[in-house]
């Protein structure tokens, strides 16, 4: 174990882990968000991620755009960036929304088993993972360099650079956005009742069907930022980049305590804190080793998660 190359480097280990942590963040919530409600583990929100990112792409493209593209000036940087995250986002919800009518709805209206969802999930969840290989022929994509990799400013030494920044920034502000959504406003007052009570929910005038494809749409959102963020910091998008991904999302959710909102936060960071620092003391091929090995011991010890509330119990 090289504990001198954890301490030397343990500032840069630790901003890169709550940069990766921030986007399994993201991705978690959608994990959450739908297990909250219907107690269903959506394993096709890692494809629901994959669209949004393969959707930004294809906006840097319509603006010509490629992989050796060099793009300056502040305001155009800004604009490419929005515009590919609205695009991500838009296509992400899209894409949830369409898994939800046409693979979960059918089974709800039948009063299917939990293990028929199960199978629909990972069923559509390859599914949409092929359509997007088939289209890419397996191929890597390039993304073009928006951000800046230059040190942006140092914190007791250690550099911060913008593609952190930007990340970490639009994880925390999408995930407020939604604490507050869930926590203050009709409609997540609607998704905790839901999710604590359905039919006393019903009985007082909650639409249940429109609640639950409310929160399809909501974690798609989250979902396609993450998939730009993704795009940004990686540099590169394959097809399949969403099933490692996606996995390790859920272990986030799980770890902070699944039907969690703020649990999915606080998994994500932990768990990309840990991928860091495991990969600096027994080196990179132990990574999703030590990740995963981390949530097996917590859930022997707390099976609830870390905060283990559910969405029910939120508190307003």
């Amino acid at each position: 174990m090289d504990f001198n190359g954890l301490f030397s480097n343990f500032g840069e280990l630790t901003t890169n882990g709550l940069t990766q942590g921030a986007i399994y963040a993201l991705v978690a919530l959608g994990y959450t968000l739908v297990y909250g409600v219907l107690r269903l583990i959506n394993f096709a929100h890692s494809e629901v991620f994959i669209a949004g990112a393969f959707a930004a792409l294809w906006t840097w493209s319509a603006f010509g755009l490629d992989q050796n593209s060099t793009v300056s000036g502040f305001g155009t940087i800004v604009l490419y960036l929005l515009v590919a995250m609205l695009a991500a986002a838009l296509a992400s919800a899209a894409t949830a929304t369409v898994v939800e009518r046409v693979a979960y709805r059918p089974l709800r209206k039948r009063n299917a088993p939990p293990l028929a969802f199960l199978i629909t999930a990972i069923g559509a969840s390859f599914v949409i993972a092929e359509a997007f290989g088939i289209h890419t022929r397996r191929l890597p994509q390039g993304v073009p360099e928006l951000v800046s990799n230059k040190e942006l400013f140092s914190i007791a030494g250690v550099p911060i650079y913008p593609v952190q920044v930007l990340t970490v920034g639009a994880a925390l502000v999408m995930m407020i956005g939604l604490d507050v959504f869930i926590n203050r406003s009709r409609l997540g007052r609607g998704v905790r009742a839901v999710a604590q009570d359905p039919n006393t929910a019903a009985l007082m005038g909650v639409n249940k069907d429109r609640i639950i494809m409310i929160v399809f749409i909501v974690g798609g959102l989250m979902a396609g930022v993450a998939g730009m963020l993704y795009n940004v910091r990686i540099g590169v998008l394959a097809s399949s980049a969403g099933f490692l991904l996606g996995l390790k999302a859920f272990t986030a959710a799980v770890l902070g305590g699944i039907g969690n909102l703020r649990g999915a936060l606080l998994g994500g960071l932990l768990l990309g804190l840990t991928e860091n620092y495991a990969s600096s003391l027994f080196g990179s091929a132990w990574r999703e080793f030590t990740a995963f090995a981390v949530l097996v011991v917590l859930l022997m010890f707390r099976p609830t998660g870390l905060l283990g509330e559910s969405l029910g119990r939120a508190r307003a």
